[in-house]
């Protein structure tokens, strides 16, 4: 009887980190409380505070498994990934996309609340590293480039910054035919940078 508990229990604590994530992204910090993300989940108050005993929990858990699923995800997505021209182009589409989901629309509510929330802001910036380290691996897998080489390095990390920006830029417009034209020409530009660097070309690139 204790294997389909525990099955039933790690459904319930699913569900509820889901519809976190998704009330997040929807209805934004103020209104993700336990009760409405019970609701949402469709299970009672008390089970979810059985899962997670205080909101805190609950965010942070929720964030924590949105971070694990994504980057998951991305390693399932790395092998779909086309080879030769196109894949720069992919890639930075793959990245651009990370920042311009659900996922990333939930974390943004609970960076902005943890701005001004110091206890919260202690529990979010652990994961906000890990996360930044992580996307920084993947790209830097996913582009086949060798992170010790500084303009590659910094070529990547602009690369995300980019991802970033285009993601916040999605977060009130549909900014999807401008962010379209914007990749393609960033991966054009990258794409020729990385091939000077893997060919040795010795000549100076310019970041901007």
């Amino acid at each position: 009887m204790r294997e389909p508990q525990q099955d039933r229990s790690r459904l319930t604590r699913q569900r509820l980190l889901e519809a976190t994530i998704d009330c997040l992204a929807d209805q934004g910090w103020a209104a993700t409380t336990v009760g409405v993300v019970a609701k949402r989940a469709g299970v009672s108050r008390g089970a979810a505070q059985h899962h997670f005993p205080t909101r805190e929990d609950l965010i942070t858990a929720a964030l924590e498994f949105m971070f694990d699923s994504r980057m998951e995800a991305a390693r399932l997505e790395a092998t779909g990934l086309p080879a030769g021209p196109g894949r720069t182009e992919a890639i930075v589409t793959r990245l651009v996309e990370y920042y311009t989901g659900t996922l990333f629309k939930a974390a943004l509510q609970v960076w902005t609340a943890a701005a001004s929330d110091p206890a919260l802001r202690e529990r979010v910036l652990p994961l906000e590293e890990k996360f930044g380290r992580v996307a920084h691996r993947t790209a830097v897998a996913m582009l086949g480039v060798e992170d010790g080489d500084l303009i590659a390095h910094r070529w990547v990390q602009l690369t995300l910054d980019l991802a970033r920006g285009l993601g916040l830029a999605d977060v009130l417009t549909d900014d999807s035919k401008r962010r379209a034209e914007l990749i393609k020409q960033w991966a054009a530009d990258l794409d020729s940078v990385l091939h000077r660097r893997r060919s040795g070309d010795p000549e100076p690139v310019a970041l901007l």
